[in-house]
């Protein structure tokens, strides 16, 4: 029956059948050992890597879609409660287009599905709100595409417009978001969906969208600027992003200096959010450009006759100097008023500055210094770098303190120390890991080794028949007795009887030729052990 094995099978049969109890205990657990280790690796390589196939489902279209996924025999897993399936990452677009053909998700109450349902009987108010609640679905199933947001709910108040009303309301918006727990939308991604709705929506200004987060956080006021999530308003995120920019500027620059955790830097900036305009207008005129328009008026009066003439007086009625009230001498009266209008052409520059929110209004520096370094720097020039790149103006107010004191480093030693000490542990176990899976396998190897010398000697004494097994040892014997005398004849007789033990280990050297010449050669000593057995018969 083991004659129609292969070869390589009855080989490791034979091997197997010359190991020894503790030999083949140790092969069948190393063997099952190699099969359970490659049973969970195979599952482990196997298995799919899971991506979501669509994300807050209603429990109609859930149970739905995952009745269509167990027709279909694809896995799947359920995440968030029921509210997402997850299946294998490769089939995610083939299985939403397969779903999408068989209506799932089937239920489409949002979105601009609801405007399919109108009827010739949909009354304006029904239609106006339809409209509303389609437009509020479609931006929020955009909304929920963005990198980010797990779930979006937008409302918007549409005021129907009046012909006979001045005053028409303004259209408005309110945006609640969920986001991942790990992943806070950034201000960006919050400036983006406001924007996004507000182009959405005739005559809705982004002014008039505030968005929410889920956690109850304003993410964006009705005045449409962003507010940084985890704070409160968003001057204060800007002005402890703002310190920390600063901080780490000025803590390089120092680590440079003087080197890391040598100094620390503190500072405390006061920031101008007040915005301001400015309104000014300029009139400007060209001498060089002629004038739009000129009027010139002139009255003369000349009395040359010598005579002075009693009279009303006044500038019709001038008197020469040699004329005096109610005299009569000569002299010369002269009156001259000349009037000139002028209209030139002016030019007109109105001017109107805004000043940004967020200029420094006054800021403080602090450096603190270790005393053990502190004596190797000059204070002054760390100041001047410090006021130099923190941008400090005096005429502000703003001021620079630097002092050096003496760190205190018992935490920073203890937990270097312990950090050293846990590295010393990851690392010696790590090392005994190792020595560990390197006894196993010197063991293993070493085993196999054993069982391999010990199939080879069976091979090696199987390779020869009983007789010629017989044949050999006659051989050998003939031989030792040929050797002994040999040796007898060239010793003499005193000397023999006093050297056996020479005699005893030149056997013993000769038998173990023998021997090795049978180990290394089988093929070859059987095949001369049989020519020498039919030469005898």
């Amino acid at each position: 029956m083991t004659d129609r094995l292969p070869a390589p099978v009855r080989k490791a049969s034979d091997a197997f059948k010359s190991f020894t109890p503790g030999q083949k205990a140790v092969t069948i657990f190393a063997v099952v050992a190699l099969a359970i280790g490659g049973y969970f690796f195979a599952t482990w390589a196997s298995k799919p890597s899971y991506a979501a196939l669509f994300s807050n489902l209603s429990s109609k279209d859930a149970s739905a879609i995952v009745e269509s996924l167990q027709k279909s025999g694809t896995s799947y897993e359920l995440a968030n409660g029921g509210q997402t399936i997850m299946v294998p990452q490769d089939q995610v677009y083939d299985l939403r287009l397969q779903l999408s053909g068989e209506g799932l998700p089937g239920e489409s109450d949002t979105g601009y599905a609801l405007l399919d349902q109108q009827g010739i009987t949909t009354s304006d108010f029904m239609q106006h709100t339809n409209y509303q609640r389609a437009l509020e679905g479609e931006l929020a199933n955009t909304i929920k595409s963005i990198d980010g947001v797990e779930a979006a709910t937008v409302h918007l108040v549409i005021p129907q417009k009046d012909v006979f009303a001045d005053d028409q309301n303004k259209t408005t918006a309110s945006v609640l978001v969920q986001s991942a727990a790990t992943k806070p939308l950034s201000g960006q991604q919050v400036q983006a969906i406001v924007h996004l709705v507000a182009s959405s929506v005739e005559g809705l200004d982004p002014t008039q969208v505030t968005v929410a987060g889920a956690d109850g956080k304003i993410l964006s006021t009705g005045g449409g600027a962003a507010v940084a999530t985890g704070s409160d308003g968003g001057s204060d995120s800007q002005t402890v992003a703002f310190q920390n920019r600063l901080n780490t500027s000025l803590q390089n620059m120092l680590d440079s200096v003087v080197g890391p955790g040598n100094a620390v830097v503190t500072t405390t900036a006061e920031l101008d959010f007040d915005q301001t305009e400015v309104k000014s207008r300029n009139y400007t005129s060209d001498p060089s450009v002629a004038s739009l328009s000129e009027q010139i008026s002139r009255e003369a009066y000349n009395n040359g006759s010598g005579s002075c003439a009693g009279g009303v007086l006044g500038p019709d009625n001038i008197q020469g100097p040699g004329c005096n009230a109610g005299t009569s001498t000569s002299g010369t009266g002269q009156y001259e008023n000349t009037q000139q209008t002028r209209n030139n052409a002016v030019n007109q520059v109105d001017e109107v500055r805004k000043s940004a929110p967020g200029g420094v209004k006054k800021l403080s520096v602090a450096v603190l210094l270790n005393a053990t370094t502190a004596g190797t720097v000059d204070s002054a020039q760390i100041q001047q770098l410090v006021s130099a790149a923190a941008g400090v103006d005096a005429t502000r107010g703003d001021s620079v303190a630097i002092a050096a004191m003496p760190f205190d480093t018992t935490a920073a030693e203890a937990a270097k120390k312990s950090l050293a000490e846990s590295s010393a542990a990851a690392t010696a176990d790590k090392q005994q890991s190792l020595f560990k899976t390197a006894a196993l396998a010197a063991v293993i190897l070493l085993l196999l080794f054993f069982a391999w010398q010990a199939s080879r000697r069976a091979k090696k004494r199987k390779a020869l028949s009983p007789a010629e097994l017989a044949h050999l040892e006659q051989m050998q014997a003939a031989l030792e007795a040929q050797k002994l005398a040999a040796l007898n004849a060239s010793i003499p007789g005193p000397a023999i009887e006093a050297s056996p033990d020479r005699q005893f280990e030149a056997l013993e050297e000769r038998q173990r030729e023998i021997e090795q010449m049978v180990e290394d050669q089988p093929e070859e000593m059987a095949a001369l052990l049989r020519g020498w057995l039919g030469a005898g018969r």
